[in-house]
């Protein structure tokens, strides 16, 4: 089982949130995936997919903030 080992880039309350909570998120996982909460918007894109891109049944289109990738961008591994 995945467990979060960090996250990635700043917590949402360094970036703005009043609350800290129910924002965009990056977490790095115990076996080197990541995992991304984000706004489900797999309706609306699902058919503007390139012809070269597809999702498995199980796999959802989520969005984040650029502020959100951004922020997080020294915090992910070159390789």
């Amino acid at each position: 089982m995945s467990q979060i080992i960090r996250r990635i880039g700043t917590p949402p309350s360094a970036r703005g949130s009043a609350t800290g909570a129910n924002c965009p998120d990056i977490f790095e996982l115990s076996d080197g995936r990541f995992a991304v909460i984000g706004t489900d918007i797999t309706d609306e894109l699902d058919a503007q997919l390139p012809s070269d891109a597809s999702r498995a049944d199980y796999e959802r289109i989520v969005v984040v903030t650029r502020e959100t990738l951004i922020h997080a961008k020294a915090d992910i591994p070159d390789a």
